[in-house]
């Protein structure tokens, strides 16, 4: 057993800790996305982390317990922790919710659900979340009442592959010829990162799973500037850049009823928000995604850095709250 699960449950033995009270939000609105991260290196208290185990559910601590390493363990119960304490701020039928209580469940692909009870039993909760992780960074994205996926990756990933050989397996043809075009080999690496972070948001967005949705089957572009690439989007004529996703089986079929934002992370990442629009809304809109970012040390302090430098738009159509 590793040492930080030992001294976690060593203190588990000696107290028994009741979570500090968590300071209840409102719920997002219509094509209004909160993103809550934390930064697993920030967290040095093993008297914190034990309150953070006292939230997970049996099966929860089981998996923390299964990692093979210290990290991964500590990773682990952060993401769980994150997930719990976000979803738990939110106030649904003016209930106040336990982070303990929460129940969770998988869709037919292996997505994470809330499970939500009202009075006249289970029903599909209002609230959609998910997550992403690298080594440096946990995110948990939050809506309501639109499907969401989220994706963060470290801007300084290193492709152990070829980048195009890499990306003639997994990406469309159209991509893989925007790649091809770029004859600097960091830039190159720039432009792949962000399209595999926008490509995976989309698939988690729909809920089904890389099997179930190939990124080969799917383009990812820049409306009216996709050769262009990222870099270039601001200097669109047609003002903010609009990311779009289309079929490669049927370049015909635009699917328009997702909205995506792609942004760089205190300095670090790259992260992608694909989400559902508005069903209220007309269905050729493209109604920005108002976008609240929160740092978060659960139990301890939160801080919103929306419009801040830690936060600076790439593409697609994002208004920071």
């Amino acid at each position: 057993m590793f040492p930080f699960i030992q001294k976690m449950l060593s203190f588990q033995r000696s107290f028994s800790v009741s979570p500090f009270p968590i300071l209840p939000l409102q719920l997002p609105s219509p094509m209004e996305t909160h993103l809550w991260f934390v930064v697993p290196d920030e967290f040095k208290s093993v008297s914190l982390l034990n309150q953070y185990m006292e939230l997970l559910s049996p099966c929860e601590k089981e998996n923390v317990l299964s990692m093979r390493g210290e990290q991964l363990q500590k990773q682990a119960l952060l993401a769980r922790t994150l997930v719990r304490t976000t979803i738990a701020r939110y106030q649904i039928n003016n209930r106040v919710v336990d982070p303990r209580s929460l129940k969770f469940k998988r869709n037919v692909h292996g997505k994470p659900e809330l499970e939500w009870e009202s009075d006249g039993g289970q029903c599909p909760s209002p609230l959609h979340f998910n997550i992403s992780h690298t080594s440096s960074l946990i995110a948990c994205g939050v809506t309501v009442n639109s499907s969401i996926g989220i994706d963060i990756e470290e801007k300084q990933r290193k492709i152990k592959n070829n980048i195009l050989a890499f990306a003639r397996r997994y990406f469309s043809l159209h991509e893989v010829e925007h790649l091809s075009a770029i004859s600097d080999p960091e830039v190159q690496r720039q432009e792949f990162v962000k399209l595999w972070t926008l490509k995976e948001a989309y698939v988690k967005a729909l809920g089904r799973g890389f099997s179930a949705a190939p990124f080969k089957t799917f383009t990812i572009c820049i409306k009216n500037g996709f050769r262009r690439g990222f870099d270039h989007a601001n200097d669109l004529e047609s003002g903010a850049p609009e990311v779009v996703v289309e079929s490669s089986d049927h370049p015909e079929r635009l699917t328009n009823n997702w909205q995506f934002g792609l942004f760089e992370l205190v300095s670090s990442h790259y992260a992608a928000v694909c989400m559902e629009k508005d069903k209220t809304s007309d269905a050729g809109m493209s109604v920005p995604i108002r976008l609240t970012v929160r740092k978060t040390i659960p139990f301890v302090e939160d801080e919103c850095i929306s419009g801040t430098d830690a936060v600076v738009p790439i593409a697609g159509l994002i208004e920071q709250f």
